[in-house]
């Protein structure tokens, strides 16, 4: 087992990654778990393959799991979801000290996280991430949120986890299409900040998805050293530096909000998706060689995903998704700050870009 600290201020926790941890939760949260009841918010998919581990373990420690079992899919973050979640975490009678439990992916990690924040001003929460992308990515660094119509992730707030629980065992179970749409958020690490682990990911992408062990763990445990670092340096994204983390989800976003945040097209895939096109564009503004842009794009098509937007058949033009864009959480004073890259490795912060290029750019590649 790999264990990576989050020196957050105040605040600090582990992420654990190793095989197994689902069967030992109950010991891997002793001390924190105070009461008999635990409650516990999940999915229908992630019950059904991990309901009765999880709970085997708690009821032999001697535990009353109290389950919350949600619909899979995007569209559970939200108002309605997160009212109903608080009004249950009430009448569990849930104390500030206590932990709740999230099993599953990024969708029941934000959504958990803010009704725990937000619950008697603030309880704690463990997050057991499900799917690559939340091991990786969503379940560290404390942002949480739900989804409005205005736009994705719009309404949250920062509230570190007390523990992650990466168990690569759970990735076993995941459709292929999830292992993809979660190695998108791998790369990216590799892409904002770290060359040799993009190199890394040209020659063991294919074996980590397939299921190798070692370079899963070795995958998902430098992924959350990345993000950790730079959550520790920057945890409420004021200076700049967690901004990076953002590669590629200002397109990515763009595109889910199109297809309407529905398994059309899944978080992962339109991060994928928005990180070609940061790349593509970058290289339209002469940061970044169009030649590295497409060894991008080859990279996540040799992966099995979509390597071009027009893929998608979307029935609109680039105006429309840049008018989706005008409610991402980056804006300041009317300016969109874009990420784009000066090399592979080297993300940085764009404060003057002109959407109405963003558009222009966007019918070109709608048009591929």
């Amino acid at each position: 087992m790999a264990v990576i600290p989050v020196d957050i201020a105040g605040r600090p926790y582990e992420v654990r990654v190793g095989t197994g941890l689902l069967e030992t939760v109950a010991q891997q949260c002793a001390g924190r778990l105070r009461k008999k009841r635990v409650p516990i918010v999940t999915d229908e998919r992630v019950h059904a393959a991990w309901g009765n581990v999880v709970e085997a373990s708690l009821v032999a420690a001697g535990h009353e799991p109290a389950w919350r079992i949600l619909p899979a899919g995007e569209a559970t973050k939200s108002w309605d979801q997160l009212a109903a979640l608080v009004d249950w975490l009430l009448a569990e009678e849930v104390e500030r000290g206590d932990h709740i439990l999230a099993l599953g992916g990024g969708v029941i990690g934000d959504l958990t996280g803010f009704a725990a924040s937000i619950v008697k001003r603030g309880c704690n929460f463990i997050q057991l991430p499900t799917t690559l992308l939340a091991q990786v990515d969503s379940s560290v660094g404390g942002k949480t949120a739900i989804n409005t119509p205005a736009g994705k992730n719009l309404v949250g707030a920062f509230h570190q986890p007390a523990l992650v629980l990466a168990d690569l065992a759970a990735l076993d179970t995941l459709p292929r299409r999830e292992l993809q749409a979660g190695y998108a958020e791998v790369v990216k690490y590799g892409l904002l900040g770290d060359a040799a682990f993009f190199d890394w990911c040209e020659a063991h992408g294919a074996a980590m998805l397939a299921g190798d062990p070692a370079l899963r763990e070795y995958a998902v445990s430098r992924s959350v050293e990345a993000k950790a670092k730079i959550v520790k340096a920057d945890e409420r994204e004021t200076l700049g530096l967690r901004a990076l983390l953002n590669l590629g989800h200002t397109f990515g976003h763009a595109l889910e909000a199109q297809t309407g945040f529905s398994d059309r097209l899944l978080h992962g895939e339109g991060v994928a998706l928005g990180m070609v096109l940061a790349a593509r564009y970058s290289a339209r503004r002469g940061h970044f060689p169009a030649a590295q842009a497409e060894r991008i794009a080859r990279h996540f098509a040799d992966a099995g995903m979509i390597g071009n937007i027009s893929a998608l058949g979307l029935n609109c033009d680039g105006a429309a998704l840049t008018a989706h864009m005008l409610h991402d959480k980056k804006m300041d004073a009317g300016t969109l700050p874009f990420l784009l890259l000066n090399a592979i490795g080297e993300a940085f912060l764009a404060k003057d870009v002109e959407l109405a290029d963003v558009a222009a750019f966007l019918d070109q590649e709608l048009a591929r």
